[in-house]
């Protein structure tokens, strides 16, 4: 009969420890001493089921590394943190200028005006040696009657350049063609900006490793553990750079390929 009591009395024995249990990570519960049903009798309760965090919360935490956030006056002895920054971001702002001027669907006046022609004179915008106009959607016109010596250079600047451009002069004329926009031209203007992504990435890392080798210079003057803090920080910095960069080109990819 008192078997029998106590067979009832394990689950709730056990739902009791469980609920002094604070934390979930915890392995398992015990009591150092014996339990007293009865003056003649000694029970031990039963075992509790064991708790293990799984393998997903495990993975989460690991990725998860106590960020960084360090008063930037308070290592200018090391490094400018802020020159570092403005390095990176300077990366960014030329992905997003490659963008706009070499991945450009849409045709208008402008879309010509990163076009540089190298003359013997020196190197000059398009738009600075010629007058560039919409003569229709389908054809760009460059007038070079301003600077006629420049036209060959000019039509050479816009075949060569990136934009799959196939100009013909007539005396100081350039007409340029606006070239169909096919489902392949797309594809090769996504390829381009996968290029344009890669290059800036490398461009990052060249930043981030000139900033490293820049702080290790200085660890016979500062501790190891300051050292690393720093290092960390700029990692932490071109992460974050290299995530913007990401956006930005799966937004240019989704644009292109519509």
């Amino acid at each position: 009969m008192a078997m029998n009591h106590l067979s009832r009395l394990r689950p709730l024995l056990c739902q009791s420890l469980l609920r002094q249990v604070r934390s979930p990570l915890v392995a398992t519960s015990r009591v150092s001493e014996p339990l007293l049903l009865h003056p003649n009798t000694t029970v031990h309760p039963a075992a509790c089921k064991r708790l293990y965090a799984t393998k997903k919360a495990k993975a989460k935490a690991k990725g998860q590394s106590a960020k960084v956030n360090i008063n930037a006056a308070l290592v200018e002895d090391i490094i400018s943190l802020d020159e570092v920054k403005g390095d990176m971001a300077a990366v960014l702002n030329a992905l997003k200028d490659d963008f706009t001027r070499n991945l450009s669907i849409r045709t208008s006046p402008g879309v010509l005006d990163h076009i540089v022609v190298t003359t013997q004179d020196g190197k000059f915008p398009l738009n600075q040696l010629g007058q560039v106009s919409m003569k229709s959607p389908q054809l760009i016109m460059v007038n070079m009657s301003s600077f006629p010596e420049a036209t060959a250079a000019a039509t050479r600047a816009l075949r060569e350049s990136s934009m799959n451009l196939n100009p013909e002069v007539d005396g100081t004329i350039i007409k340029v063609p606006v070239p169909k926009v096919t489902r392949e031209h797309r594809e090769n203007l996504a390829k381009l900006a996968k290029q344009f992504g890669n290059k800036a990435k490398d461009s990052l890392r060249k930043v981030r490793s000139t900033a490293v080798t820049q702080v290790k210079k200085t660890k016979e003057t500062h501790s190891e553990d300051t050292i690393r803090l720093v290092e960390k920080q700029i990692q932490q910095m071109a992460d974050n750079i290299a995530v913007d960069i990401d956006k930005q080109l799966a937004a240019k990819t989704k644009e292109l390929l519509g």
